[in-house]
């Protein structure tokens, strides 16, 4: 099926092109502004076989459910509810404890992983900061798609919660290069060699899992699609 396309225009485009988004697991038809819709859309839906390939090769939902296992930083978790519980998640031995009604889990344990993520974001930024030299504004998290973490020119970094759910060193990566933009507002070969320097090596490796396993990232809490 292709009637859930997502059309753009984009001012920018010289040509008709069709992607697949793999975190939100639809298809886009980008349109430079006086391309003819009708004859792109019909184009579009030749290539079923295409998006269908696509669709199945989406990361599997993870809804956040008594039982399911969930990735923290660097451990493996159960998600164990009991009704005589806390309703705060806690950590015991490899199990997220979780109390209170069983509809309510998913929530709780997000907003668990969320005050988490902030956590050790705020304790990976304060120590880069600290060797880089430089002062952090404010740290918030977020759950943007298409980056990781941002850092505005003020001095105010941004990342997504879902960073608690890759491995340590990916996330300290990730840290390490917003900090270098309070250096370096560019991504120039200086900016590179700073980031290396914080995190201590080349975080190439950390980059590439995260082009690999980073759509995956998304699909936890989510229930699965059809």
């Amino acid at each position: 099926m292709t009637e859930d396309i997502t059309v753009v225009r984009n001012p920018r485009a010289r040509r008709t092109r069709l992607s697949f988004d793999p975190v939100g697991g639809q298809a886009r038809l980008t349109l430079p502004p006086r391309a003819p819709l009708a004859k792109a859309l019909a184009w579009a839906r030749a290539q079923e076989a295409w998006i269908a390939h696509q669709r199945g090769r989406l990361p599997s939902a993870r809804p956040f459910l008594p039982g399911a296992t969930i990735p923290v930083d660097g451990e493996m978790l159960t998600i164990d509810w009991r009704a005589d519980a806390l309703r705060t998640p806690k950590v015991d031995d490899g199990r997220l404890v979780v109390g209170g009604p069983a509809e309510s889990v998913p929530r709780r344990v997000e907003l668990w992983l969320r005050r988490r993520a902030l956590a050790l974001l705020e304790e990976d930024t304060a120590f880069y900061a600290a060797r880089a030299g430089v002062s952090v504004s404010g740290i918030a998290i977020g759950d943007a798609r298409g980056r990781w973490g941002s850092c505005a020119h003020h001095g105010a970094i941004r990342y997504s919660w879902r960073l608690v759910l890759a491995p340590p060193e990916v996330r300290r990566a990730t840290a390490a290069h917003e900090v270098a933009h309070r250096v370096h507002m560019n991504h120039a070969p200086a900016f590179h060699a700073l980031v290396a320097e914080l995190f201590g090596r080349d975080p190439a490796a950390e980059r590439q899992w995260l082009r690999a396993n980073g759509a995956a990232l998304h699909w936890y809490g989510r229930s699965p699609v059809g």
